[in-house]
């Protein structure tokens, strides 16, 4: 796990978790198959979701596009993230 973004609207971690059953891909770094997504929290709303696949792929392209040409503001971090709120269907637990 690792904390990519924490704003005072949103927080954005990122989970990479290693399968030690899975198989090397042939032809590839021989290493385990990984998986694994992003937790985005809105911590006025106190709502989360996990998004792993092509929609992970597309949030992490959108932030990368965001940050290519400069430094993007807070505020303009928070609204690309914002477009993922209304997913959001799972209350924070602390536990």
């Amino acid at each position: 796990m690792q904390m990519l973004y924490n704003s005072d609207s949103f927080a954005v971690l990122q989970f990479d978790v290693a399968h030690q059953d899975a198989p090397a891909i042939e032809g590839g770094s021989g290493g385990a198959l990984t998986r694994g997504g992003y937790e985005i929290v809105d911590k006025f709303a106190r709502k989360e979701i996990f998004i792993e696949g092509a929609m992970a792929e597309t949030f992490k392209l959108g932030v990368e596009a965001l940050i290519e040409d400069r430094e993007p503001s807070e505020e303009e971090i928070d609204d690309y993230i914002s477009r993922y709120t209304s997913l959001m269907q799972h209350p924070v637990v602390m536990h």
